[in-house]
């Protein structure tokens, strides 16, 4: 697709019209607010705001709701950080480096590079938009059951490898994940599974219940059992800006990954939670201090922060040039501009070429407009860590259980969300790692699926592996990423005992 400068400006004229300005403010604002809170993930958010767009034109209805889209991605990782209480399944990465930093007295700078790294890589994903957007939707379109099926597979198995030392109980992790996602109706066979009679187990569990129960549920569990302990010394929240040390850490980790996330979200339902997760994995496995992964590592925040902001642009690729959404979100968002009176597909460039570079600049603009709220608003969230525990804890267990009822409107997640909790608990205390299963249950049902479509559409097993080049760079990235490891460990011991012979 040959890029059309002209239409590039007449739409950059058209977002900084007072009015879109204001609609990508609103929904930069809304979106961070909506994604801090467990359970209230974008997609809720633009599905309640969808009446008030019927009146919109449609273009300003789009860039209000994507604004709500990716502002959420920014505002995920604050409760992530601060709170080790991820706002959605894109956000669970931020809690794996971000939160070690908040404890060690790093809020501000945690926060600070969050912000930093979203906006590069948003930005990098706009550019990747303008660049390739018809190239990149003609690109997934040759992703098939195989494909994703093994995409899947290759991600688990990434998430399973940054478990150096415990791989075995990462891998164990990842299988209770997918027992979890088994539940409900089979969707091919309309077999009720693991319902347990149970009406309301007949869609499954929910990713997101679990989410919160493991995460919030069980953090305010683990730290109930040394509330009473005497407090130490009270953490400093830092520095509110990044140093040129963190910075040099950052930058690579930044802008290798911004691409990783705009690529994987571009796949029809990948989503941000695959992107940040893989991108976490990879930077682990490149890193010159992997140990310190999980314990602060700054570039351990950045990777995934820049990959899932990316991601959440990337995905509308495929919901405007083929009319397929690329995310959960999308696909609602999807659903209110048919409403609107559009219609996705390869002619959206051709017949509303002003409405559509109107969007990609609003996702610049609106961008920018979210790094400076965030960085803002990063002297007032930090004062979250000021709260007394006997306080901080009830107010995360009542917004743990007010999200938890909005996703279902049942009393039953109460009791999926309290048995995920001591889930957590225990994981916690057993040191099992949590992000194998989180993403099992997330990508579960459709690895299942794919891979039940995969076996009809080949003869046998072998077939599903070897149906096309890309299968057959899935399966060797997956082998890759499971032996790394072992051989990074053999390398080292290695290398121990050549040097302590050496010293003989």
């Amino acid at each position: 697709m040959g890029i059309d400068v002209q239409a590039i400006l007449d739409g950059f004229m058209t977002t900084i019209q007072p009015m879109n300005l204001f609609w990508i403010a609103l929904g930069g604002f809304l979106g961070t607010v909506v994604g801090m809170l467990p359970g209230l993930g974008p997609a809720t958010a633009i599905a309640l705001l969808i009446p008030i767009t019927f009146g919109m034109e449609p273009t300003s209805a789009l860039i209000l709701m994507a604004a709500i889209y990716y502002g959420a991605m920014y505002g995920g990782s604050r409760s992530s950080i601060l709170l080790n209480t991820p706002g959605d399944g894109s956000a669970i990465a931020a809690t794996f480096d971000g939160y070690p930093m908040a404890q060690k007295g790093q809020a501000g700078q945690a926060l600070a590079i969050s912000a930093i790294a979203s906006l590069i890589g948003g930005l990098i994903a706009v550019v990747g938009f303008i660049i390739l957007a018809k190239p990149l939707a003609s690109f997934a379109l040759r992703f098939g059951p195989a494909e994703y099926f093994l995409l899947m597979v290759f991600t688990l198995s990434a998430i399973v490898a940054l478990a150096k030392g415990q791989m075995v109980k990462g891998f164990i992790s990842m299988c209770i994940g997918l027992m979890i996602s088994t539940v409900g109706i089979d969707l091919q066979t309309g077999v009720y599974r693991f319902t347990m009679g149970n009406v309301h187990l007949s869609e499954g569990v929910d990713f997101l219940v679990v989410i919160i129960g493991i995460y919030a549920v069980g953090e305010v569990l683990y730290n109930f059992l040394s509330i009473n302990k005497p407090v130490g010394k009270k953490k400093s929240v830092g520095k509110i800006w990044i140093t040129k040390e963190q910075w040099k850490r950052s930058k690579w980790p930044i802008i290798r990954n911004g691409p990783v996330g705009f690529l994987i979200g571009v796949l029809p339902g990948a989503g941000g939670a695959i992107a940040s997760m893989l991108s976490y994995s990879m930077e682990k496995q490149i890193s010159k201090h992997p140990e310190e992964f999980g314990e602060g590592a700054i570039e351990g925040l950045a990777a995934p922060e820049s990959s899932n902001n990316a991601a959440a642009v990337g995905a509308f690729i495929p919901m405007l040039a083929m009319g397929i959404p690329g995310s959960g979100t999308t696909a609602v968002i999807l659903g209110a501009i048919v409403m609107l009176g559009l219609k996705p597909g390869p002619l959206l460039f051709e017949n509303n070429p002003d409405m559509v570079w109107t969007f990609i600049n609003s996702m610049f603009i609106g961008n920018l407009f979210l790094v400076i709220l965030n960085i803002a608003l990063v002297g007032i969230l930090v004062k979250i860590l000021d709260t007394p525990p006997r306080v901080l804890y009830p107010v995360i267990m009542m917004l743990a259980f007010i999200g938890t009822y909005t996703l279902g409107y049942s009393t039953v997640d109460f009791l999926i969300l309290i048995i995920f909790g001591f889930v957590g608990l225990f994981m916690k205390l057993l040191k099992f790692p949590v992000a194998p299963l989180i993403l099992a249950v997330i990508v579960g049902s459709d690895m299942e699926q794919n891979f039940r479509m995969s076996l009809i559409s080949y003869p046998n097993v072998v077939g599903i592996f070897t149906a096309s080049p890309i299968t057959i760079a899935l399966v060797i990235m997956t082998i890759v990423s499971l032996g790394f490891p072992f051989l990074s460990s053999w390398m080292k011991n290695r290398k121990a005992e050549k040097n302590s012979s050496e010293m003989m």
